[in-house]
């Protein structure tokens, strides 16, 4: 069905939510234009479900469901927004995002004017619980805060991904992925766990079925960042996500930049490739880091060397579940004769 259902992932966000609803709630938007808000309670121990149930308001402009999903992680939780949902666009809005009050007008226009753009996104301006540290500005982006272009536009062939924080996708696209054995190699965040990588699987998977990526700046929301994620233990646990990440995205971005052909090129595809390349890459940054002196907060070498520490220790874990998922990415590209979509280098 046309319209908008905007899914709320969260974990004991109870604190979090009431604010989050009330930017909701304060939506303007144009007659006819249908829309739904879905809270999935993912896992939750706090009072979750009851807090979004009693933040709504009594006459509210749109209804309000609050579905639970027992398995813990993001991408489970998003799953079942989506299987709960009944329109076409469905809105991912964090527990801690507040979003504008044009935001499901603005979403729909952009999908209804664009039916090849199987997801959108939009600027995130960060709201800190305290004044952040001298080092934030630096790393903003990796709390997914700032614009996502230089302008409004297509992004599928440049920056190539979307974030998850206000990340808008189409049904229809989604179902297509299903429909050509699309299955998520990643989890996303569980619990305390900074695990990432999700959003940016789900449109490299679009942009292998020929789907476009759309940054629009109209689509504004704010996203408030509590003290103790400014901590710099935090940001280093945040990059070594980062990098145990890039196990489950390379099958697609490798795929897609070059696909894999002949013996020696698809054996650089491969889990004991990556992971002696990893290795040696840890061990060079190991050493610059005894050398150098002084290395304290803001160093962007600490980070890169919690970057390599968390793609070896996944790539260990993973082993033949790397190899796995590097075939399953070239088959469902094959067997569907999907065009292959190079990543513009710049």
């Amino acid at each position: 069905m046309p319209g908008v259902s905007v899914v709320i992932c969260s974990h004991n966000g109870a604190r979090r939510l009431a604010k989050t609803l009330s930017h909701l709630a304060a939506q303007q938007t144009h007659q006819g234009v249908e829309w739904e808000v879905i809270a999935v309670d993912n896992a939750s121990t706090d009072e979750t479900s009851t807090v979004a149930e009693s933040s709504w308001p009594r006459n509210p402009p749109a209804p309000l469901k609050v579905a639970h999903e027992p398995r813990l992680g993001l991408s489970h939780a998003r799953h079942k927004g989506i299987e709960e949902s009944k329109y076409e666009i469905i809105s991912f809005v964090d527990d801690d995002n507040w979003i504008c009050p044009e935001w499901v007008r603005t979403i729909s226009e952009i999908m209804r004017d664009a039916p090849d753009v199987g997801a959108c996104g939009g600027r995130v301006e960060a709201v800190c619980e305290e004044d952040p540290p001298s080092w934030f500005g630096d790393y903003a982006r990796d709390y997914a805060v700032g614009p996502q272009a230089e302008g409004t536009g297509d992004v599928t062939f440049t920056r190539g991904y979307l974030w998850g924080a206000g990340l808008s996708i189409r049904k229809s696209a989604w179902r297509h992925l299903r429909q050509i054995g699309f299955t998520s190699l990643l989890v996303g965040r569980q619990g305390q766990s900074l695990s990432s990588g999700e959003d940016s699987e789900l449109c490299f998977a679009l942009r292998l079925a020929g789907w476009r990526l759309w940054y629009d700046e109209r689509l504004k929301l704010q996203h408030y960042i509590p003290s103790n994620r400014l901590k710099w233990n935090y940001l280093r646990r945040l990059h070594r996500g980062f990098g145990a990440a890039t196990v489950g995205l390379e099958p697609y971005s490798e795929h897609m930049l070059i696909p894999a052909s002949g013996t020696i090129q698809q054996f650089r595809h491969t889990w004991q490739w990556k992971a002696a390349g990893t290795l040696k890459v840890l061990l060079r940054q190991l050493l610059n880091v005894r050398l150098a002196d002084g290395l304290g907060e803001g160093s962007a070498q600490i980070l890169k060397l919690e970057w390599t520490r968390g793609r070896l220790i996944e790539l260990l874990k993973a082993r033949d579940g790397y190899n796995k998922g590097v075939l399953a990415v070239r088959e469902m590209s094959n067997r569907h004769d999907l065009r292959r979509l190079r990543i513009q280098q710049p």
